[in-house]
């Protein structure tokens, strides 16, 4: 799987998962953290996102199908995470970064005379491992390409 985490400095960060990166997204959620946040947290190392949500009886929805997660960013409770369809930034995003398999970076804001507040778009894209506990919880594994010291960014799904 690729996921890929994006957002303005000052805005909120998106999170896609897609089955390829060239592939429209399987997920799509707006994360409440902000983007410059979360690359602090990330600078100063391994990052643990969990999200939870509630599990209700005899409900048949499948765990990528929840529209509404509480979030916790290494253990803290950082807001809620929430499903949505995609915009056409996202879309441009997606297509922009097509033919990126891994990596981070930041896509310029418009031809420089009409810049968002927030500046430019931040993105990181990497391969995640998927690990599909059962039928309340999944995880994604960020694989760090040089195949050392673990994954870097982990993402839990947990219905409780």
């Amino acid at each position: 799987m690729t996921g890929t985490l994006y957002g303005h400095r000052k805005a909120r960060v998106s999170l896609a998962i897609q089955e390829s990166p060239g592939s429209l997204p399987l997920l799509l959620l707006e994360l409440t953290i902000p983007t410059g946040k979360l690359l602090q947290d990330m600078g100063a190392g391994l990052v643990r996102i969990a999200l939870e949500c509630e599990k209700k009886p005899n409900d048949k929805t499948k765990i990528e199908d929840e529209p509404v997660w509480t979030l916790f960013c290494n253990g803290r409770k950082c807001g809620y995470a929430a499903k949505r369809e995609p915009t056409d930034e996202d879309f441009n995003v997606m297509q922009t970064l097509r033919v990126v398999s891994m990596g981070a970076g930041v896509i310029p804001a418009g031809d420089g005379t009409d810049q968002p507040a927030d500046g430019e778009l931040t993105y990181m894209r990497a391969f995640f491992e998927r690990v599909a506990g059962s039928k309340d919880s999944e995880t994604y594994y960020m694989l760090n390409p040089d195949g050392n010291n673990g994954p870097e960014l982990s993402l839990f799904f947990v219905r409780l």
